[in-house]
């Protein structure tokens, strides 16, 4: 643009040149036709001019008359083309201003824009790194520890032979109130389906639920203990699972003396032990990891009841026994494999 307006300077300055030199030249032409005039008035008649020069000034005085109006409408157009140009260099500069402000305005976007990409990228940096990190706790947690595998496993199968026990003698007596306990390590046999409210004898007709008992554990306890009676293999035990101890818990409700409800539990215990003996003689047979007998009796009182005694039935639920199933559970995988060895050293007897 100042390019531009240097260039209208300088066609004015000419232009302006132009006009003077033209004036000076018709003053110039103006004053030699008055001389001619008075030579000539000197030469002949003062009021006499000769036709060739009459003609020749007229025709001068016509061509410089034309340059004049040519000159004019030079003015006038060069005049018009300035106002143009004006026109056309106010608008530029306006085009001008509006772009300088709109560069303004984008050059602070781009900056704003900038410093928003760098705050994405930190953040996507920072989520790289978590993302990594859970990768590698995952990967860790994926990796199967053994001794969690085979504790799991132990309580497993645990469940397993709880059910299979449950669901056998209920089948046999479809009335008695047999559950497995909330952790899955027990059955449950609610005190009024073996014993009398009070009492730690069993009754003749409870004493076959109880042999049987003893007849189904007998056939359950060979593929997970020891001892002449063990009969393990690898179709029955696939996790090499071993029982460190069935024991025969009795419980009482809170009714009565402290003295009074640890005996009646210990004898409603022993009672159920010795009837389970009695009925199934081998079932002293299967031992544990220590070579002990895996059967055993213990007894809590009210210690641990399972449901409040406040009502008739939470006291009944109380007054139960429990077979408690607890499995041997190694510390390390060293002790995994010592109770490996154990059950593969069992020779199945013909």
């Amino acid at each position: 643009m100042r390019a531009q307006a240097k260039r209208i300077r300088h066609e004015e300055e000419e232009e302006s040149a132009f006009v003077s030199m033209t004036d000076m030249t018709v003053g110039f032409l103006f004053i030699m036709m008055i001389l001619l005039a008075f030579f000539a008035s000197q030469a002949g008649d003062p009021n006499a001019v000769a036709k060739v020069e009459y003609d020749r000034v007229v025709e001068a005085r016509d061509s410089w008359q034309q340059m004049a109006e040519t000159r004019e409408e030079t003015i006038v157009r060069l005049e018009e083309e300035i106002a143009k140009l004006l026109q056309e260099k106010e608008q530029l500069e306006a085009l001008v201003l509006q772009l300088t402000a709109d560069l303004s305005a984008a050059e602070t976007q781009v900056e704003n824009l900038e410093e928003r990409i760098r705050r994405l990228l930190a953040q996507v940096e920072q989520k790289d790194a978590e993302i990594e990190q859970l990768r590698q706790e995952l990967a860790e947690l994926k990796q199967v520890d053994p001794l969690e595998a085979y504790l799991a496993q132990v309580t497993q199968t645990r469940r397993v032979v709880l059910t299979r026990l449950r669901d056998a003698i209920k089948a046999d007596f479809p009335d008695l109130q047999v559950e497995l306990s909330e952790e899955s390590d027990a059955l449950r046999f609610q005190g009024e389906g073996l014993f009398a409210s009070g009492r730690s004898d069993l009754a003749s007709d409870r004493r076959a639920i109880v042999a049987k008992l003893a007849q189904r554990l007998n056939e359950v306890l060979p593929c997970f203990t020891l001892g002449q009676a063990s009969r393990f293999d690898a179709t029955c035990n696939s996790g090499f699972v071993m029982i460190e101890a069935v024991q025969i818990e009795g419980h009482t409700d809170d009714v009565g003396t402290d003295r009074l409800n640890r005996t009646l539990s210990a004898a409603r215990a022993n009672n159920t032990f010795f009837a389970m003996t009695q009925a199934a003689e081998g079932v002293m047979q299967h031992l544990n990891l220590k070579r002990q007998p895996v059967l055993s009796v213990a007894a809590y009182g009210p210690d641990r009841p399972v449901a409040p005694n406040g009502t008739r039935e939470g006291r009944a639920t109380n007054r139960r026994i429990d077979l408690r199933f607890i499995m041997v559970t190694p510390q390390d995988t060293d002790g995994i494999e010592i109770i490996r060895k154990a059950l593969q050293s069992v020779v199945p007897r013909p």
